[in-house]
């Protein structure tokens, strides 16, 4: 499949069934709103110039599993060129938007993965690096962006995730299935996660034995049922809506937003899970439906903590029909 073109990325977000709220208010066209639709314009302009011959040595790599030409956002890096090209790249899409791109952090997460993937299959023999090339392909062949989702609401600093009052101010495991594991939480500071086809979830900071259940890692597309995207205030952010010829400079913007997982079961699909290993526990694998065909229906599940302030609903199941094997590694 080619690279998207900004139409095609722009028409493909139109086919995202998002929950996002801004002033307490759910918005219907997030594509269009003009507070949202800057943010937009700056990733899109990610695939406008991959599609110039003036920047196709910057903007496009080489797939070292496919072998095809792909946007450099998706690309592993392979070598110190790969290195000074995404330097560049940045520098690049700097210039024409002024502001935060919004794929950066998705790069870092797929290019983390392949080397944590990778060490816990050779120290602890599992299949988790073959799963991630499998999520890896299909990003790469669809184009698609990635949020790069680590920074938890965190509650009390001087605490460790298990000693928080309110657990789910880290995202974490609540239970364990044969076939999967159900999460809640919540992630900050999320720019570009409206933006974005799939996020990928990761810790957000070291963590203890006591803390393994918080040390967890997974993919699944954007518009999962349970995922509830909440916009953060900017200075100036109403100005957007009122028209006029002062926002010169506006048409590209960055924008901060908060998500919450109501309590979800997450089954997994293309990827790889290796929650258990406190050395590299990085739970890992995707719910994002096959290449060819499309995820199951979402199911409702139950699942609030007593003790914590009242979550957004809804709580959702989400099954995929990529099966994987067992969830997690050898202790």
């Amino acid at each position: 499949m080619p690279m998207m073109t900004p139409q095609q990325y722009e028409e493909s977000l139109r086919k995202l069934n998002l929950e996002v709220y801004m002033f307490g208010k759910r918005i219907e066209n997030v594509v269009d709103d003009p507070i949202i639709r800057p943010s937009m314009n700056a990733v899109a302009k990610t695939y406008e110039l991959a599609q110039r011959p003036e920047y196709r040595d910057i903007m496009v790599a080489t797939s070292h599993i496919s072998g095809n030409e792909i946007n450099r956002f998706t690309h592993i890096h392979q070598s110190t060129a790969d290195l000074v090209a995404k330097s560049k790249m940045g520098r690049l899409l700097g210039r024409h938007t002024g502001c935060c791109f919004q794929r950066c952090v998705g790069m870092d997460s797929l290019n983390a993965l392949s080397i944590v993937t990778y060490n816990m299959d050779a120290k602890y023999k599992t299949a988790y690096y073959q799963r991630f090339l499998k999520y890896l392909a299909y990003v790469q062949e669809k184009d698609l962006t990635c949020d790069g989702a680590m920074t938890d609401p965190k509650g009390n600093r001087r605490l460790p995730p298990h000693a928080q009052p309110d657990p789910d101010l880290y995202l974490h495991v609540v239970a364990e299935k044969p076939d999967g594991i159900v999460v809640r939480g919540a992630k900050a500071h999320q720019t570009g996660a409206v933006n974005s086809h799939e996020i990928i979830v990761m810790p957000t900071m070291s963590m203890k034995k006591e803390d393994a259940d918080y040390a967890v890692s997974f993919a699944l597309p954007s518009d999962t049922n349970g995922i509830l995207y909440i916009m953060g205030r900017q200075s100036c952010d109403t100005r957007k809506s009122e028209g006029g010829t002062w926002i010169r400079g506006t048409w590209f913007t960055g924008g901060m937003r908060r998500w919450w997982f109501s309590t979800m079961f997450s089954s997994p699909g293309i990827g790889c899970s290796c929650t258990g290993n406190m050395t590299l526990r990085a739970s890992w694998w995707s719910t994002s439906p096959p290449i060819t065909g499309k995820a199951m229906p979402a199911k409702w599940a139950l699942g609030t903590s007593s003790s914590a302030p009242p979550r957004p609903p809804p709580n959702t199941t989400v099954s995929t029909g990529r099966h994987m094997s067992k969830i997690r590694s050898s202790k």
